[in-house]
């Protein structure tokens, strides 16, 4: 993907005031935001606004953990898809106060984290945590704020580069030696926000971080949990390197294409899936959308949108993959509303 300048940005965003309702680009809105896929947009996101804490994070309340910074980052990302910035739009103060919350969890590694949470797995939330940061960074109108975005993003991107593997990858603790490629994925996508929000990224890390998909990629047509260990093709995963790949602009990469194909037999029928069917929607939504494959758009999109819906609850959230609300309702929105076009890493 080409970087976005921050005039880009800005104009694209100015064209599009916040909202759910705010018209989609190149008319899109009737085709693949219809009334009741806005007005669960709609409720998704109020539903997000009430359940936000007074610090400004989002906390899953199930087994898997709390994960605070994970999940803020996410519902914040689901808001700005809706064109909300921390001073545009009807949730701009949601925008500001997740802004705020992660700001606060800078660590003096870099480490964006709340580890005395219990956030066992900080590379997560730290690699989400940037991305949606290198998404508001062109947003953001206020200077100060701007600066803070900067520096918190520079500190990511040294701590994320320090905390690579001697295989290119990343694991679940920074400067832990290992990877996998759920974590790898991650960081790879954040990276490539940052370069396109014109934060310096060493290339070094990025070439690294691609051959690494290279060295997970199986002769099914798959990317595997680990490189270079034995293992099945893991389809979410695989969906989530197709969006790497393309992040990077490598759109015509022979194993990006055969990996696409294999989502498209695993995932593709928009039906859902077993096991963490919104992570892997989440990335093979995106895939699809960045492909060169619309009519597979028009297939996909639609089927799984309506899914969607007929799986709201009625107070406007959804329980992803057994994860938790305000991660089943961030996904959820997130996937929504890509047709909007808004968010610059997941641009066309």
């Amino acid at each position: 993907m080409m970087p976005h300048t921050l005039v880009m940005v800005l104009a694209l965003w100015a064209s599009q005031p916040g909202g759910a309702s705010a018209p989609a680009p190149g008319g899109l809105l009737p085709k693949y935001i219809t009334p009741e896929t806005d007005a669960a947009i709609d409720r998704g996101l109020a539903w997000l606004a009430r359940n936000q804490g007074r610090d400004g994070a989002w906390r899953n309340r199930s087994g898997y953990g709390t994960y605070p910074v994970a999940m803020s980052a996410l519902a914040g990302l689901a808001f700005l898809s809706a064109g909300n910035t921390t001073t545009q739009g009807k949730y701009a103060p949601n925008v500001d106060r997740v802004t705020e919350f992660l700001l606060n969890c800078r660590t003096s590694s870099g480490l964006i984290a709340r580890m005395d949470e219990a956030d066992g797995r900080p590379m997560y939330g730290h690699g989400f945590a940037t991305l949606f940061l290198a998404e508001l960074y062109g947003m953001t109108e206020d200077a100060d704020r701007q600066a803070q975005i900067r520096a918190a993003l520079e500190g990511a991107v040294e701590l994320t580069a320090r905390s690579q593997s001697p295989l290119g990858g990343w694991i679940y603790m920074p400067d832990g030696g290992s990877d996998e490629g759920s974590v790898t994925i991650t960081q790879l996508q954040a990276l490539r926000a940052c370069r396109n929000a014109g934060i310096a990224v060493p290339k070094e890390t990025i070439d690294r971080a691609l051959k690494y998909l290279e060295m997970s990629f199986r002769s099914d047509g798959g990317i595997a949990y680990r490189a270079r260990q034995a293992g099945p093709s893991r389809p979410p995963i695989t969906a989530a390197a197709v969006c790497c790949w393309f992040n990077c602009g490598d759109y015509d990469n022979p194993l990006a294409k055969r990996c696409l194909q294999f989502c498209h037999d695993t995932l593709g029928r928009g039906e859902g899936f077993l096991g963490h069917e919104y992570y892997a929607n989440l990335y093979y939504s995106q895939a699809i959308y960045l492909s060169d494959e619309p009519a597979r758009w028009d297939i996909y999109f639609p089927k799984y949108r309506d899914k969607l819906l007929r799986e709201q609850k009625a107070d406007g959230s959804w329980m992803g993959d057994a994860v938790g609300l305000p991660y089943g309702t961030a996904l959820a929105a997130i996937i929504l509303q890509l047709p909007y076009n808004r968010l610059p890493i997941m641009q066309r």
